[in-house]
């Protein structure tokens, strides 16, 4: 038998390994591929087991997950989300604006589940270890809830989109949430009939996917001299050329 080192045995089989991986880059911000089938009760506790799963900073767990079933509910959401998404299309330019009234930007009353994920900042009180000097970390623990949350649905098979378009105080007072309990994220989740092989707005030519070599720095912020680290920044390259021209995952 194969005596491995011990980073290499604590590494998941390569079946495992390429299936995180598949779940990664095949998750799509979905909107309008909704389709009406109910979701199984376990297969919904598994996916918000996962959120709450999430790293969160102190341990603070500063998520909640409000669920919302009830058309009358969601007509009441989606309302808000109207008159916000009308004042958004007045605020792009006009080429921009011809291709944002195209796009299909939630599904809240398609999709036969919506999820609001909160962050209650004062939970573990006032002093929270690891947010004592970067107050935002509670925030961004809650979106590492939504991460993955996302992540498992694209394993269940379930599609999930991110509906951000509200006023924030609008949303809260539609869902009864006491307004010091921030709004992270609104979801709506469901099977679908397809995922689109690239994410919506990338082939709408609303913005192109950044080279990620450009987003890379070495040391020192702006310090883009490959060097010595040429063989990382071809292996970047060659990845996102497989991904985004082949469709191929990381394995």
């Amino acid at each position: 038998m194969e005596n491995l080192s011990a980073p290499q045995a604590q590494a998941f089989s390569d079946a495992d390994r390429a299936a995180v991986y598949q779940a990664i880059f095949s998750r799509r911000d979905v909107r309008g591929q909704f389709l009406p089938t109910p979701v199984p009760d376990d297969l919904l506790a598994r996916v918000l087991m996962a959120a709450h799963h999430a790293p969160s900073v102190g341990f603070m767990q500063p998520w909640n997950f409000l669920l919302v079933k009830s058309e009358a509910v969601k007509q009441r959401v989606h309302n808000v989300f109207a008159e916000a998404n009308n004042e958004a299309a007045r605020m792009f330019p006009d080429e921009k604006r011809e291709i944002y009234s195209k796009l299909k930007l939630q599904g809240i009353l398609e999709a036969p589940i919506n999820l609001c994920i909160t962050c209650d900042r004062s939970r573990s009180g006032p002093v929270v270890l690891g947010r004592t000097h970067m107050p935002t970390m509670d925030l961004y623990s809650s979106v590492c809830a939504v991460q993955n949350l996302w992540l498992a649905a694209r394993a269940e098979g379930l599609g999930v989109g991110w509906v951000s378009i509200f006023h924030e105080k609008a949303l809260q007072d539609a869902l009864g949430i006491p307004h010091h309990i921030v709004p992270i994220a609104y979801l709506c989740i469901g099977y679908v009939s397809h995922f689109n092989d690239k994410p919506e707005l990338e082939k709408a030519g609303w913005l192109p996917r950044l080279p990620i070599n450009d987003l890379v720095y070495f040391e020192q912020w702006g310090d883009s001299d490959f060097g010595q680290n040429f063989p990382l920044t071809v292996a970047l390259a060659e990845l996102q050329a497989d991904i985004q021209e082949k469709g191929v995952f990381p394995k």
